[in-house]
């Protein structure tokens, strides 16, 4: 009478499965190591290639979530006045607008710039570590899902599967 069909997810048990699992993990994992891999890691990279440019004292002109580079600067640049945006993975997003800030640029394109605290990497550093981290759990969950599978086939196979 109240009956529910087969595979309808209402059964009490996860809605994923085994296989949904490793599709999941291996999609994450995927997923997660290129952020790392293609977006995170070249931008600490170009953080920390304007380690040597020059210094100047510029005011955030545009604040915004600086990490995904929506962060604008102002500063002098060979007598005359440089709007910049600050490049992905930066930091200070929870300064206002009209803070001081000390940028480092390149004197041949003033518009390559980074807050002098990003030089070493910033926080895309950080973010590529912990992606690049949580990319091998998801590897690892998939590898579990995986021997999970082989060993839930192997035991079908043997006759001892769950009785329906």
């Amino acid at each position: 009478m109240n009956e529910r069909p087969a595979g309808s997810g209402q059964s009490g048990q996860s809605g994923l499965g085994p296989r949904g699992s490793l599709v999941m993990s291996l999609t994450l994992t995927l997923l997660l190591g290129m952020l790392s891999l293609l977006v995170m890691f070249p931008a600490a990279e170009h953080l920390r290639s304007l380690k040597g440019g020059e210094r100047a004292d510029a005011t955030l002109h545009t604040s915004g979530s600086c990490m995904i580079g929506q962060c604008r600067v102002e500063f002098e640049a060979d007598g005359r006045t440089v709007v910049a945006d600050l490049p992905t993975g930066s930091g200070g997003g929870k300064q206002s607008v009209g803070a001081a800030v000390t940028v480092r640029y390149q004197a041949d394109d003033p518009q390559v710039v980074a807050r002098e605290e990003d030089v070493g990497g910033g926080g895309a550093a950080l973010f590529a570590w912990m992606s690049a981290g949580a990319a091998l759990l998801f590897l690892m969950l998939s590898a579990v899902a995986a021997v999970f599978l082989v060993w839930q086939r192997r035991k079908a196979a043997a006759g001892e599967g769950v009785a329906g």
